[in-house]
């Protein structure tokens, strides 16, 4: 693939009056009184009307050991959404590395390629996803240091597989990531599967200088770092390197935005949303609670501190309210993409965000 066609599957395409594509972050939250099960189905419920009204792309982020979050499997959920849909992109908001040997995730996303072809993002970050021991279980080892540092090594190892691209002498050079490049190319000429596109995650100047060394496209988490975005996007097109994948830089944000019919009711939930995230904070993880649970929550002065900074970075109200937030936050950070994560306790609400979000930029309706 030319390195004009890489950089066109990457960027998306503004529609409607959105100053830029507009996309899709799901935790995969599960409300109390809720299953996995329902998450799950709604998630299927939500890409598909993703789908349906023009959002570019729909990512599921890497959770382990939380009872609210349901994506602790990214692959398989892609998988099961690519059943569901046709065209929109699918990806990992994001697969944490560090957790996983390489090799497993090219053949992840191999498969996922060719289940989905030329609609799969492979995004990548080296937070574990979850708490200390949590991580430990997962990477089978108490040195949880050396996973992040040994970042760069491991994705120079992916990148290999995925492109069967070892040289001669090293070990792995036998070694075939199937589905792969080592399966040939179709008689039209195309290599089956595709390579996905490789996005680096963050919530730093880590990622953010190391996707910028590589040239390749930067999600940076404003969801919950919002103080480190404008620097680390900064840093990302200050150090950018043009690569075959990118001649310039390309990054998405990722932003809390809830709309409501009801700005009372958005106001409501955004309130269940930060309760469920003190807990988490605090070591106290569970189900997201109902709004009546966090109406009813006694909030220590401390904790009503932490609240108030956590809700000040949601954007939340009425649909227009919504958008010309989502407007200032694009025309500071300069974003070429946002990807909008609409918390509420129930799937009715989460839906009917997203719509009221397409409704209030023009997006069209398939």
């Amino acid at each position: 693939m030319a390195a004009d066609e890489k950089a066109d599957e990457i960027r998306g395409t503004a529609q409607g009056s959105a100053p830029v594509p507009l996309s899709v972050l799901d935790l995969v939250t599960v409300g109390a009184g809720r299953t996995a099960t329902d998450a799950l189905r709604t998630a299927v419920d939500l890409s598909r009307l993703a789908e349906s009204r023009g959002f570019h792309r729909y990512w599921v982020a890497e959770h382990h050991s939380m009872p609210g979050v349901a994506s602790s499997s990214p692959a398989v959920i892609l998988a099961h959404l690519a059943a569901h849909t046709e065209r929109i992109r699918l990806g990992s908001g994001g697969v944490m590395l560090p957790n996983h040997a390489p090799l497993v995730i090219a053949e992840q996303f191999g498969t996922l390629e060719a289940l989905a072809p030329e609609r799969v993002d492979l995004g990548l970050g080296r937070a574990p996803g979850t708490d200390g021991a949590t991580a430990a279980a997962l990477r089978r080892t108490e040195r949880l240091h050396e996973g992040a540092d040994d970042f760069p090594q491991q994705l120079v190892e992916l990148i290999r597989f995925l492109d069967d691209s070892f040289p001669d002498g090293h070990p792995y050079r036998r070694i075939h990531a199937v589905p792969g490049p080592v399966q040939g190319t179709s008689p039209g000429g195309v290599q089956s599967p595709h390579r996905p596109p490789i996005w680096l995650l963050g919530s730093s100047g880590f990622s953010a200088r190391l996707a910028a060394e590589l040239g390749l496209p930067f999600a940076f988490a404003h969801h919950f770092s919002a103080r480190n975005t404008i620097p680390a996007l900064d840093l990302y097109r200050e150090s950018f390197r043009p690569s075959e994948v990118l001649s310039e830089p390309y990054a998405l944000i990722g932003v809390s935005a809830l709309a409501t019919d009801d700005e009372k009711e958005a106001r409501r939930q955004i309130m269940a949303a930060a309760l469920n995230m003190l807990r988490l904070r605090t070591g106290r993880p569970g189900l997201v609670p109902t709004p009546e649970e966090a109406e009813a929550y006694d909030f220590s002065p401390a904790e009503q501190d932490f609240i108030a900074s956590w809700n000040s970075d949601v954007i939340h109200g009425t649909a227009d309210e919504v958008r010309a937030g989502l407007d200032d936050l694009q025309k500071r950070t300069g974003a070429d993409e946002l990807m909008i994560t609409s918390h509420a306790h129930g799937a009715e609400l989460r839906l009917r965000s997203y719509e009221l979000i397409a409704d209030a930029y023009g997006l069209p309706r398939a």
